[in-house]
């Protein structure tokens, strides 16, 4: 497999060779949904709460006796039959985050690379650009066809190009040793410099 290598203003001044056992074959998609839904996972809040009938407020004493009354018998309150009482077996504070193997990670990684390389949404660009304003970037991502949401890959983050991303909607710039399936497959168009697609495929072919 060979990609275009571009410049800043997208003119072509080389090529990149990748190898076919990493990114050609049948695409395994099972590893990618199980990276997102992992990472979706981690990013949970987890905050989420309701309280049992010893957490409502109320009094614990018997509102009216047994029996003659003609009304269902009840010992409070704060039962759960009632409205205001306290909610039976309900949500509570917790992390949904769960740990898969680090062999896994790589494995989604490469298959979601795979997917985007031969969809032909992979450009490779020599450097990108020294710009510090917000519509300079914007330009940038415009004359790589960067449409919607866009991920940035470089070996290194630049603290400028970073500030000048950062308010446009959809785009993120991540380093290489930082990138996840995730962040690949929810853009439409991935920008990567030749520095960082040759790390990428180093340890990914490791």
């Amino acid at each position: 497999m060979t990609l275009d290598i571009v410049n800043a203003q997208n003119e072509k001044i080389g090529a990149l060779e990748l190898r076919d056992e990493l990114f050609g074959g049948r695409v395994k998609a099972d590893l990618i949904w199980q990276s997102v839904v992992h990472e979706n996972a981690s990013k949970r809040r987890g905050t989420h709460a309701t309280k049992s009938r010893g957490l409502v407020s109320g009094t614990g004493k018997k509102p009216y006796k047994q029996k003659g009354t003609g009304r269902p018998q009840v010992g409070s309150l704060r039962t759960p039959l009632w409205r205001g009482g306290g909610t039976v077996f309900g949500p509570q504070p917790r992390s949904y985050e769960f740990a898969i193997p680090r062999k896994q990670e790589r494995g989604a990684l490469r298959e979601a690379l795979a997917v985007k390389l031969q969809a032909g949404e992979v450009t490779v660009v020599e450097a990108f650009a020294e710009v510090a304003k917000t519509k300079a970037a914007a330009e940038m991502l415009a004359r790589f066809g960067a449409k919607g949401p866009a991920l940035l890959i470089d070996l290194k983050l630049a603290d400028t190009l970073a500030r000048a991303l950062r308010n446009i909607p959809g785009a993120r710039y991540v380093a290489s040793g930082h990138v996840t399936a995730r962040d690949v497959m929810y853009a439409r168009r991935v920008v990567a410099t030749r520095a960082a697609v040759e790390r990428l495929q180093e340890v990914l072919g490791s």
